[in-house]
């Protein structure tokens, strides 16, 4: 039996998780060893240690969710465990949470922060596409197939907004629609949820706006970095600064890059260079052509997260898998968006190659499951196809 789940699981997916872990670890320590010494007063490998630490434990992560049945989370007992955590620990965090870049986002344990908002992302997933596989047969009735997941997105978007960490919960958002959209709904009901979201979104403004409460949208420092985001070379030294240095560094690269190590930016031009900037600095030292080999890395296990979703035969887990791919594939966009001025900066890292433990132990727990979930279903198929061969022999 072990034989043949080991025969059955995709080792190409594997091996190109393994690939970007790899290449994130060396541009963690080529994009922050200058950072970690001027800015933090630590040696030069001091990010790049932390990070080979966390990405050992997330390696083992990976291979204990890929051998770990992915039907257990689709219990109604385990998804109330994992809401339970989820909401609690961002309620927790809120009163007894580390401040950091103006948001409370995480949870100080000696040397280790742990930030929920990631383990959200997943928490989500498994819930929502539990919930919606088992109301398969009256999916297209709103009440009762949409309002109760809704809900509970809509308790988890608010706490994270309360952070405020506004990436993670336009990330969540997205995912949810995702997986709400993939779950078999006719056009007509995606036209109800969507018309209802736009008319829900404008009564909010509204009453923001009737109340005089719009600067909970309209801060100062989030008007400054949609500023920056429009008009970046306006303000070159203030709210454009981030932006500005991140083109520098992405044309100074060109197509063959300055060379591993030698980037001008991350010399303390461009803040944060080995998290939200990350994929400026591999620009800046690769030049296109590392660019295009971390692409084409996450574009194939964004693919082959879609193509095990596919073949997989329950709801539950292609669904399941269709979360997991969407969340690599919006959080790439999002991080590649705000670095080259496509989209505003919300502090969203790179998957498998920015700095970050949670965000890593997060990413390599989702791909362990989208294994589980590919293994399965080879199996399965593979049975399936003795059964035949046997009834026509």
């Amino acid at each position: 039996m072990f034989k043949k789940m080991l025969r059955s699981y995709d080792y190409a997916f594997i091996i190109a998780v393994l690939l970007l872990c790899c290449f994130g670890l060396v541009m963690v320590y080529s994009s922050s060893m200058v950072v970690a010494v001027s800015v933090y007063g630590k040696a030069s490998d001091f990010f790049y240690q932390k990070q080979k630490i966390f990405l050992i434990l997330s390696v083992v992560v990976f291979f204990i969710f890929a051998f770990f049945p992915y039907k257990v989370y689709a219990h109604k007992r385990f998804q109330m465990t994992v809401m339970l955590g989820v909401i609690g620990s961002l309620i927790l965090i809120l009163i007894f949470g580390h401040a950091a870049n103006n948001a409370q986002s995480w949870f100080r344990i000696g040397p280790i922060a742990v930030q929920p908002a990631e383990f959200a992302k997943l928490g989500v997933i498994m819930y929502m596409a539990a919930m919606l596989a088992r109301k398969q047969q009256y999916i297209n009735e709103v009440k009762k197939s949409i309002t109760k997941p809704v809900g509970m997105l809509v308790i988890i978007i608010f706490l994270i907004m309360m952070q405020p960490d506004y990436g993670s919960a336009m990330i969540i958002i997205a995912i949810a629609m995702t997986i709400i959209f993939s779950s078999g709904l006719s056009f007509k009901t995606i036209a109800k949820l969507s018309l209802l979201g736009l008319i829900m979104i404008g009564i909010i403004l509204g009453i923001l706006q009737i109340t005089g409460n719009m600067d909970l949208l309209l801060s100062k420092g989030r008007l400054s970095r949609f500023t920056g985001f429009m008009h970046p070379f306006d303000d070159v030294q203030h709210s454009g600064y981030q932006l500005v240095n991140s083109f520098i560094a992405i044309a100074q690269g060109g197509m063959k890059g300055l060379g591993l190590g030698h980037s001008i930016q991350k010399t303390g031009y461009l803040p944060e260079p080995h998290t939200d900037f990350i994929s400026a600095i591999i620009s800046e030292e690769l030049g296109t052509v590392g660019v295009c080999i971390f692409l084409f890395l996450l574009f194939f296990i964004v693919a082959k997260g879609l193509r095990i979703a596919q073949r997989c035969p329950d709801a539950f887990g292609s669904l399941l898998a269709i979360g997991i791919s969407s969340m690599i594939g919006i959080q790439t966009v999002i991080n590649l968006g705000a670095a080259i001025g496509l989209l505003p900066i919300t502090g969203v890292t790179l998957p498998f190659i920015s700095y970050g433990g949670s965000s890593l132990i997060l990413l390599m727990l989702s791909v362990g499951v989208l294994a589980n979930i590919s293994m399965v279903s080879n199996m399965k198929r593979k049975y399936a196809a003795d059964i035949a061969s046997l009834k026509n022999n």
